[in-house]
């Protein structure tokens, strides 16, 4: 039975095929586009559960594919990119990106990166479901969790989340009043082993701020405990 389904977005055919070959050898479905264009076409008639997306496109850029594809679908995003410059890789996590790699990478370490996001998001739903399936929702101040299909409220307004999102706010549930330094929530909810990423996780608190908080510059709930890392407050 084959695995997960990926769209690879890459328009350099020797990258493009050295990644597909990869993939298939780990027995995952791979579909590839050469452009954004055929990028999009295809997501729009498939279902994909992971996106792996070169920035540097012909015709549209990575980022407004990005950008499109969030538009229908909370998959996972995965950028590949050229650029080491920080507000190139900060924008892409901003629209909506859940990770991204730096060229030239090595091949395995980039499938390794994938299958760690679909595990994650796999146990994730799978634990979920087995252990929260009579579970009440989740309630704090103008907070709503609903455990069986995960969809958080806020005022009473259902708010959309993505992959990574929801996974950092189910960990802080889980973990009230606890300080996480930015290292640990990369291991906790990224798992990839390397460095953490100070970016990622900084953007990812600062995306879920605005969708939780009233005021995100001065949070009531996801706060900075500086020098230290955050803390979910649950008094």
């Amino acid at each position: 039975m084959a695995r997960e389904h990926i769209l690879l977005v890459e328009d350099e055919e020797d990258i493009r095929e050295l990644v597909q070959l990869y993939l298939l050898k780990e027995g995952y479905r791979v579909s590839v586009a050469e452009t954004g264009e055929q990028a999009f076409e295809l997501a729009f008639k498939e279902r994909f559960d992971l996106y792996v997306l070169d920035i540097m496109l012909p015709d549209v850029s990575g980022m407004e594919l990005c950008q499109r594809i969030r538009a229908q679908s909370n998959a996972i995003i995965l950028f590949l990119t050229c650029k080491r410059e920080s507000d190139d890789i900060i924008a892409g996590l901003e629209i909506g990106a859940d990770d991204y790699v730096i060229k030239p990478f090595n091949p395995k370490q980039l499938v390794a990166r994938i299958t760690g996001h679909l595990r994650r998001a796999s146990l994730a739903s799978a634990s979920g479901a087995a252990v929260r399936k009579d579970c009440l929702p989740w309630r704090y101040g103008r907070l709503e969790m609903d455990f069986r299909n995960y969809e958080l409220k806020v005022d009473g307004v259902v708010v959309p989340m993505y992959v990574k999102e929801r996974q950092l706010l189910m960990f802080f549930i889980e973990n009230p009043n606890q300080v996480f330094s930015v290292g640990q929530l990369y291991e906790r909810i990224w798992g990839w082993d390397r460095e953490s990423d100070e970016r990622t996780v900084m953007v990812h608190v600062s995306n879920l701020r605005k969708k939780i908080e009233e005021y995100p510059g001065n949070p009531r709930y996801l706060v900075t405990v500086r020098g230290f890392g955050y803390k979910f407050c649950v008094k």
